[in-house]
């Protein structure tokens, strides 16, 4: 079944009779049970075959959808109705969502198929998928490694071929950086481009739902559906990929910025990067060092704003409503706190208390505004920058996938794998992991770009560019 270039060359075997499509999910179910080990799944979905047959019929009658028949696996933070949503939280364990999100339900309507349900950091709080209550997900290229979080469930699927695409949420890296981790294409769209609503709130102002997948193809069929104005979301837009034009005759501008490339950065990283850009200079491509002054405060000035707005939002979850809720209760104060201390993880508790104290009134001011302006600085950094180049260009990440375990007990470090990640969701901005290659000890290595809001079309030509150019830039 990965004999495929893209989901569109499968689909055209399928409507050949070459490929059924009951067989196709059949592959993914007993791939995904010989890969139990990988923890990638919270819930599977054996009704795929059920769902596989009518849309065959819909295939031979001509009235399937555009996504008939893709595989798509959802990370545990977004809503199918009557399906499990635990957000991979003791909190929500049992729980069933009422209604679907509307990014899934965009894909059922187009006859795709949900094969299950990724585990992901609690609460999508983490960058190494191990705050999450079912346990780490494994790296499928070093099971002692992690696989990047918080949507790292959704990131393996794909990277270990068990399912056609998968999607995940970005608040701060959390598609990008295990993308990069598990070697495959992740993109967090521009905010608003898709529709929140289902998706279990983290950090309003940053949240995006993004596809993850093994081809370029497949990152824009998935963005091109799941996209648009939502009635339900506030913040959503009408504008689709299709309608933008992506012919390019000019030469393409990239930006280089000096911060993403100092102290911090594994020289195998770089050198990866490096030889990206070498050989991009041979097409149609120009080059421009630029500086993005404000990165140093990124992380800090994310965090920041980021815990403020989770510990508003995770604030319902109290044990009274849905949900776990702490036994041997006496009173509504011990029900509270006890629900709260036993139901939520060790980071997701930090960061409701950092965020309570970012907020409380002795500090809103030192903080949380401060914060919001130096937010505003950043964005003022990205404007312009792309006032004279079309992309920026960047490493995803300052290091390859580290062991599980090994950043736990340090959760400053931890942060720090986010350092460039982040500043693409405090401006609103899209941004894609590209895989490059392997690094020595044969680990995933991948490069972002950034684009101006809802310049993903320029995502997609460079990222074609370097289709291109892919046996050059896989030599170690």
């Amino acid at each position: 079944m990965n004999s495929y270039k893209n989901f569109s060359e499968k689909l055209e075997k399928v409507r050949n009779n070459g490929l059924s499509l009951i067989d196709n999910v059949e592959f993914f179910l007993d791939a995904i049970e010989k890969n139990k080990d990988l923890n990638a799944f919270n819930f599977i979905f054996p009704d795929a075959t059920g769902a596989a047959k009518k849309i065959s019929q819909k295939i031979k009658n001509g009235t399937a959808g555009k996504a008939a028949g893709l595989v798509v696996a959802i990370k545990d933070n977004l809503a199918i109705k009557d399906k499990p949503l635990t957000c991979s939280s003791k909190i929500l364990k049992d729980f069933r969502s009422l209604y679907t999100s509307t990014a899934v339900k965009k894909l059922l309507e187009e006859d795709a198929i949900i094969i299950g349900k990724t585990n992901c950091d609690e609460f999508a709080m983490g960058s190494s998928n191990e705050t999450s209550a079912f346990g780490p997900v494994k790296n499928p290229y070093d099971k002692t490694r992690v696989s990047g979080g918080s949507s790292g469930g959704s990131a393996v699927a794909v990277a270990a071929n068990l399912c056609d695409v998968a999607l995940g949420s970005d608040t701060g890296g959390s598609i990008r950086q295990p993308a990069s981790f598990c070697g495959v294409y992740g993109l967090k769209p521009t905010y608003g481009r898709v529709s929140r609503y289902g998706l279990t709130a983290f950090a309003s102002s940053f949240d995006s739902i993004g596809p993850f997948a093994n081809n370029i193809s497949d990152i824009k069929l998935v963005l091109d559906l799941i996209s648009g104005k939502d009635v339900n979301d506030s913040t959503s837009y009408q504008l689709l990929i299709s309608e933008q034009n992506e012919t390019r005759t000019k030469t393409l501008k990239i930006g280089i910025p000096d911060e993403y490339f100092g102290e911090g950065l594994d020289q195998g990283i770089k050198i990866k990067v490096e030889n990206v850009i070498n050989n991009l200079n041979k097409l149609n491509v120009d080059f421009v060092s630029i500086s993005l002054p404000h990165t140093e405060y990124a992380i800090a000035t994310y965090y920041i704003l980021t815990t403020a707005e989770a510990s508003s939002n995770l604030s319902r979850y109290d044990g009274a409503r849905y949900g776990f809720r702490a036994a041997g209760i006496s009173n509504l104060d011990d029900m509270y706190t006890q629900s709260r201390s036993q139901g939520f993880g060790t980071e997701v508790k930090r960061r409701i208390m950092l965020g309570t104290y970012v907020l409380s009134s002795g500090y809103y001011d030192a903080y949380y505004r401060k914060a919001q302006k130096v937010r505003r600085l950043l964005k003022q950094d990205f404007d312009n920058a792309f006032e004279k180049v079309d992309l920026i260009l960047t490493p995803t990440t300052p290091t390859t996938a580290f062991k599980i375990g090994e950043k736990s007990d340090d959760p400053l470090e931890m942060y720090l794998n986010d350092i460039y990640t982040t500043p693409a969701n405090l401006a609103g901005i899209p941004a894609l992991n590209i895989p490059i290659g392997l690094s020595k000890n044969n680990l995933p290595v991948g490069m972002q770009l950034m684009a101006n809001l809802f310049d993903e079309s320029k995502l997609f030509y460079a990222a074609q560019l370097i289709e291109k150019i892919k046996e050059n830039i896989n030599e170690r």
